[in-house]
């Protein structure tokens, strides 16, 4: 049977979002500054990728020719992400991060626009706080997702045809998160700590977690961790 819990979220709760939207620098915007990025495949065979964006658009999805591909655009000039690159041969170490009192808010622009390699095993970590992600990465060769939320919302689509298992954990403050996850593999599911309002469909409840008929027969599998004082989420089969 699907699941569904609802608390009411708490006073200090709302407290953290309005704080959230109002920790943006007030910098002078100009005309938007629309900036390429690429990061050469090389020999690489496994990335961890590791992306900071305190307010802001993103975009993330599979494609990339190269590890990485795509374009930053922000209005102010001091919100220039800076990106580091580390490691050589088969594994390689991205990181892009937001400087701070970076935002996206108002007459502000602030959005990131990335694709990855679609056969690199990838390591992904997510740090983001206001402003709104969106995550199709069904078609990425995943190893382990990360996401630590603050105030904004997430979008992760997880439909593919994955080969083998893999790990996504979703964790933070008070913002919104979906989950959609695919039909051809197992899943394993479970949800705890705080959150607001839960909200689970296509998954069955055995014990402590919620699978579907698939979990444990599959060649691949999904397993998936929400936890942590989310305001909402939903996990969508």
């Amino acid at each position: 049977m699907p699941w569904q819990t609802s608390v009411r979220c708490s006073a200090a709760a709302c407290a953290l979002l309005l704080a959230a939207s109002c920790e943006i620098h007030q910098a002078e915007t100009g005309p938007p500054h629309i900036e390429p990025v690429s990061i050469g495949l090389g020999d690489a065979e496994r990335a961890h990728i590791q992306l900071n964006l305190s307010a802001g658009e993103l975009v993330v999805r599979g494609g990339a020719t190269k590890l990485l591909e795509g374009q930053f655009e922000y209005s102010v000039a001091a919100w220039k992400p800076i990106v580091d690159q580390s490691g050589n041969g088969a594994d390689v170490d991205v990181t892009i991060r937001q400087p701070h009192g970076g935002g996206g808010f108002g007459n502000t622009r602030n959005r990131w626009d990335l694709e990855l390699n679609d056969k690199v095993l990838l390591d992904f970590t997510l740090d983001c706080g206001a402003g709104q992600t969106r995550l199709e990465m069904g078609d990425l060769n995943l190893q382990r997702i990360a996401v630590h939320m603050g105030a904004g919302q997430v979008d992760l689509d997880l439909r593919g045809q994955p080969s083998h298992d893999y790990d996504v954990t979703l964790a933070g403050g008070v913002g919104q998160a979906t989950v959609r996850i695919p039909h051809n593999l197992g899943v394993r599911a479970e949800a705890h700590g705080g959150i607001g309002h839960v909200e689970v469909t296509g998954l069955n409840k055995r014990g402590d977690y919620y699978e579907n008929s698939l979990y444990g027969a599959s060649k691949a599998n999904l397993r998936l961790k929400v936890e942590g004082g989310i305001g909402e989420i939903r996990i969508i089969g």
